[in-house]
């Protein structure tokens, strides 16, 4: 084979493998995991962030016993439904589960509808206040509950974009070969329960 013949080959071999990378990147070979692992980032975020609101309780139950022993009964369903909250996990491996993130939606929701009952009692109590901790707590509490908002949006956004790269043409080929199934978005079981609660005038 003349120098010739060896330089075409060569250019031949390139340009198909360079037609082969870029087929296999229009399938989604690699933009499906990427798109995936962004997913599963924001899914650690949105974790996080019920974690902090969930690790506040302990604070607020220092407070409230000490402010209003008729109380008792609210604090321990929120006590209580921290505890089921932080019981139930979705780990980055059943996001494309619906049963295991409504388990999992559920029992958070109910831990805010319980924590926002207290809030909405101490309404009876204005001398709560006054005490010690109180504010503070009143503020983690508002930038937390902001702070899930805005993780869930973006959860949800990257699931939106995961999922529209696993159902089109070709890059659906690409999720099929690795097996992708689609995710579940996060949608409270009670419309509105997962925009942060308007707690102005309620604490």
């Amino acid at each position: 084979m003349d120098n010739r013949s060896k330089t075409l080959s060569r250019t031949a071999r390139t340009l198909l493998v360079t037609a082969a990378a870029m087929s296999l990147a229009a399938c989604g070979i690699n933009s499906v995991p990427t798109k995936q692992e962004a997913v599963k980032a924001r899914w650690a975020d949105v974790q996080a962030a019920f974690q902090e609101r969930a690790n506040l309780v302990p604070n607020l139950a220092a407070v409230v016993k000490g402010a209003a022993e008729q109380e008792k009964e609210i604090l321990t369903g929120v006590v209580e439904a921290r505890a089921k909250a932080t019981s139930i996990q979705v780990n980055a491996d059943d996001l494309d589960d619906p049963a295991k993130m409504q388990q999992f939606q559920a029992a958070q929701e109910q831990f805010g509808q319980s924590l926002g009952r207290l809030l909405v009692s101490v309404e009876q109590y204005p001398d709560l206040k006054s005490i010690p901790g109180y504010t503070k707590f009143q503020d983690q509490l508002e930038g937390q509950e902001n702070r899930i908002r805005i993780t869930i949006k973006d959860y949800n956004a990257a699931v939106q974009d995961y999922n529209t790269e696993v159902r089109t043409f070709p890059t659906m080929i690409g999720a099929t070969i690795r097996g992708a199934d689609v995710m579940t978005p996060y949608t409270a079981v009670t419309p509105g329960a997962e925009t942060a609660p308007n707690l102005e005038g309620k604490l």
